[in-house]
């Protein structure tokens, strides 16, 4: 008879087995959020009501934070994972304090180096450091590409 030829993902709408690629593309989506906030619980990043919704790569996480830091190191959690371009936080705080500003690490670029472009003083880097714990386990385990807060000075 010969080779036939059909649309290939026309199945799943005709019959109703099987999954379009719309439905499977939000499975994928809804398997990354589900990780992704796993992530961040295992972390020990403590945020009452975490929702993380994932669209292509863009996540927006809703939720209420303990504190600023932990609202920020969520976001770098997720931002700092493969595949995801961009964050949109939607947190809440349940205390109110002043936002660490972020730096994207470039190739060269060291904590020592990083502390002294903020602070003007390089001796300065365990300050980023404890600031961006517990995604980094080693002062020196930094990436290009990564993103990093870089809170205030404590007067």
């Amino acid at each position: 008879m010969g080779l036939f030829s059909f649309i290939k993902n026309a199945g799943a709408r005709v019959f109703g087995i099987g999954k379009t690629t719309a439905e499977e593309a939000a499975e994928a989506e809804a398997e990354k959020a589900s990780k992704l906030s796993q992530a961040v619980e295992a972390l020990g990043l403590h945020v009452e009501g975490l929702s993380i919704e994932v669209d292509d790569d863009k996540a927006t996480v809703y939720g209420e934070a303990e504190n600023q830091a932990t609202r920020e190191k969520v976001v770098l959690v997720i931002g700092n994972t493969e595949g995801i371009a961009s964050v949109d936080d939607q947190m809440t705080t349940a205390v109110q304090e002043p936002e660490a500003q972020f730096h994207t690490v470039v190739s060269g670029d060291s904590l020592s180096k990083i502390a002294k472009k903020y602070y003007g003083n390089a001796m300065k880097y365990p300050v980023i450091f404890e600031a961006n714990k517990p995604m980094l386990t080693d002062p020196d385990k930094i990436y290009p590409g990564q993103v990093l807060r870089i809170p205030a000075l404590e007067a």
